[in-house]
């Protein structure tokens, strides 16, 4: 399997990016994606983190082509995203999709070997398919991949399904893969085993990967970088073990307390994130902030900016940045830097 240089800059990015969705019964639209700057450079993993609702899933399937953006624009290998068929299945050939169910993801009256070769039957491959699929297989470690040929979705446990899933995507020799909640239906013992798995396609090909999953500590133990999304907008970014070993916006803090290796009280977000179509003026976190709550953000005389001052979009890129009033009061005074 073979891998095309790096371009320079980053890989796949997005630039100011919407995805609004026309409001039901009279109800104002719904913006799933407001305003979103992200970067993935050429062998990098980012994990895009974030609770049920936050938008991450609909902003995946923005960048894969799924869901054409509202406003915006999103680049790969220094090249906008064109929209027509051919130019989409083109693409769709650089950038696989890996979904969380496996067993969804595979039809049940194909064997192993028509499901990985799907692709390229689909692409017209013009090699030799046996080969591809015989490689695809043993680089998503199932071997010896001929064992797996005839056999049928039921007949594999969960890992081995995810398995076929991942080498049906690696077939197709792709520069990036976006998994969307790669592990999560797999049981403990065989997450790890996945995770290595993406590590290693990452170190032998090159291969980027944009994670997205409601787990940050499965971004620990994955991710280059790490971008934190909250109501449809990334709220804190930067490399994984700067923000997950000192997280400046509360609600990254929030979400850091509920992990079991965490050290203090967990912190319990009241209520659900507010409805995308109608967000909140100010920060967009402030109704269900402990900061706020607590009287924090009072003592640090950002209060009131947290209800109703609009806080930027966080730029691409691999640096640090939060979008928070009181982290930036914090900064401002030298505090936890």
């Amino acid at each position: 399997m073979t891998t095309t240089p790096p371009p320079p800059g980053p890989l796949l990015s997005a630039a100011e990016l919407n995805v609004t969705f026309p409001g039901r019964r009279g109800a104002p639209p719904a913006r799933a994606v407001d305003g979103v700057d992200l970067d993935i450079g050429a062998g990098e993993i980012v994990a895009l983190v974030g609770e049920s609702g936050c938008g991450k899933t609909t902003l995946a399937r923005s960048l894969l082509g799924l869901v054409p953006p509202t406003a915006g624009r999103i680049t790969f290998a220094g090249e906008g995203l064109a929209y027509g068929s051919r130019a989409l299945k083109a693409y769709r050939k650089r950038v696989q999709l890996v979904l969380q169910d496996p067993s969804g993801s595979l039809n049940p009256r194909h064997t192993v070997y028509d499901a990985v070769a799907e692709g390229l039957r689909i692409h017209g491959y013009p090699g030799d398919e046996r080969e591809a699929v015989t490689e695809a297989l043993s680089r998503a470690g199932l071997r010896p991949p001929e064992r797996f040929f005839l056999r049928y979705p039921h007949e594999l446990s969960g890992g081995q399904r995810q398995r076929v899933v991942i080498a049906g995507a690696l077939v197709l020799q792709p520069e990036l893969i976006v998994a969307d909640e790669p592990v999560a239906s797999l049981d403990a013992s065989v997450r790890g085993e996945i995770l290595a798995l993406l590590l290693s396609l990452r170190d032998e090909l090159g291969l980027s990967a944009l994670v997205v999953t409601h787990d940050l500590g499965l971004a620990w133990n994955i991710a280059d970088r790490v971008a934190v999304m909250y109501l449809g907008r990334i709220v804190e970014t930067g490399p994984v073990e700067q923000v997950l070993t000192n997280p400046q916006h509360p609600y990254t803090q929030a979400l850091l307390s509920v992990l079991p290796e965490s050290d203090g009280e967990p912190v319990v977000l009241t209520g659900e994130p507010p409805d995308p179509s109608r967000i909140p003026g100010g920060c967009r976190f402030h109704a269900r902030c402990q900061i706020l709550a607590s009287g924090e953000a009072a003592r640090a005389g950002v209060d009131e900016r947290c209800r109703t001052a609009a806080l930027p979009v966080l730029t691409g890129g691999d640096t640090a940045q939060v979008a928070c009033h009181w982290a930036a009061a914090r900064a401002g005074a030298g505090v936890g830097n």
